[in-house]
């Protein structure tokens, strides 16, 4: 029989740890799950939520899990740094104040931090007599990349939970079992993803999405003929893209605070207006992330070509593309241009204006590949 742990895909101890943890009633008030990006840290944090609110342990068929799945409910709130270096003492301070108001809609509330890697010691002093002795109804969960990363303070409190690192064969290989799709496709909407089982299936489903793949590839293949103006109006025109999807977000929010208004009071409204804000936030970072994924794996297929190993080209459909850049550049030009897109996902990690950010990084790429913005 299944239930919201079948969703941490790739992670089989972990589910099994989740799972029996719950079942035998040995759940602790904190945990801190590290492992890198794209191991499904997320997906497991709201798994154990739903199994914690849910009255049924996690049946992931109850409004209760529903809710969850699509991080709606107003008793799991995610957080993540709001500042240019972490998490602000303030933002922490709103969290510890917020962990002694009572649950909206059940009989828990949980907490969902990501990155605590980032949770400096001023931050973490503020946040540390909660951490030990939360509120009864009140269970953390800390998501770090790697346990060194995290203050000892901060790791010495939680219960840690290591994910493995999943492989992209292996990444691809469950996606395409659990939606369908054709090992090559599946591939394609790992690379795109960051290596995230979850968002690769959100991914496959979405032709919007898709199409958006293709314009980023798009305009990575016209770098070497572009002009300054031409390399601005592209970047202009990716970031409206990414951020088109969060059109139906804020719809979403606009409807659920209507439907609700009615029964919550001003201080339950005020909570689902933060956490509405803070979706949009973590969604729209999450979108000119996969900006960034996108041109990485086209340029790691470029590489590939120019080092004579066209058999790990990935973006099988755009090959024709591949090999025209490949032909202009070089395999150290084409390392540079990746280090480049690393350092700009680092910088909007940091909350740097993704728009800032394509801007330079397009100029860069162009530099990186061909020495120059070509006329046209």
């Amino acid at each position: 029989m299944s239930d919201v742990f079948d969703h941490i895909y790739g992670q089989p101890r972990v589910r099994e740890f989740l799972r029996a943890s719950v079942g035998g009633g040995r759940v602790t008030h904190a945990y801190l799950f590290t492992g890198p990006a794209g191991s499904n840290k997320t997906s497991a944090a709201y798994a154990l939520a739903a199994a914690l609110i849910c009255s049924n342990g996690g049946c992931d068929a109850c409004d209760e899990c529903k809710k969850i799945g699509r991080h709606k409910h107003p008793d799991v709130r995610y957080f993540a740094p709001e500042g240019a270096g972490g998490y602000l003492v303030e933002q922490v301070r709103d969290i510890v104040a917020d962990t002694a108001l009572a649950p909206i809609q059940a009989d828990k509330k949980v907490y969902i931090l990501d990155r605590v890697d980032l949770l400096g010691t001023s931050a973490a002093n503020a946040f540390l007599k909660t951490l030990e002795e939360p509120p009864d109804d009140v269970v953390l969960i800390l998501l770090g990349r790697t346990r060194e990363s995290v203050l000892p303070t901060i790791v010495s409190r939680c219960s840690v939970v290591p994910f493995r690192h999943i492989p992209a064969s292996e990444a691809a290989a469950i996606l395409a079992q659990r939606t369908g799709a054709a090992p090559e496709l599946a591939k394609i909407a790992i690379e795109a993803c960051g290596g995230s089982v979850t968002r690769g299936a959100e991914f496959l489903k979405s032709n919007e999405r898709l199409a958006f793949r293709t314009r980023v590839i798009e305009c990575l293949a016209r770098l070497g003929n572009s002009d300054m103006w031409d390399t601005l109006t592209e970047a202009s025109e990716l970031v409206v893209l990414a951020k088109a999807p969060l059109d139906s977000v804020r719809a979403a929010h606009e409807a659920e605070l209507a439907a609700n208004a009615d029964f919550l009071d001003k201080s339950a409204i005020r909570q689902i207006e933060k956490r509405n804000k803070r979706e949009l936030s973590a969604r729209s970072l999450q979108l000119v992330k996969q900006i960034l994924a996108i041109m990485a794996s086209f340029l790691r297929d470029v590489l590939a070509v120019c080092a004579q190993t066209p058999e790990l080209v990935i973006n099988y459909d755009v090959r024709t593309s591949i090999d025209d850049v490949a032909a202009r550049t070089d395999e150290a030009r084409v390392a540079r241009a990746l280090a480049a897109i690393r350092t700009c996902d680092e910088a909007i990690s940091y909350n740097v204006s993704p728009e800032t950010c394509l801007d330079a990084l397009l100029f860069e790429i162009g530099e990186a590949l061909y020495g120059s913005h070509s006329p046209r």
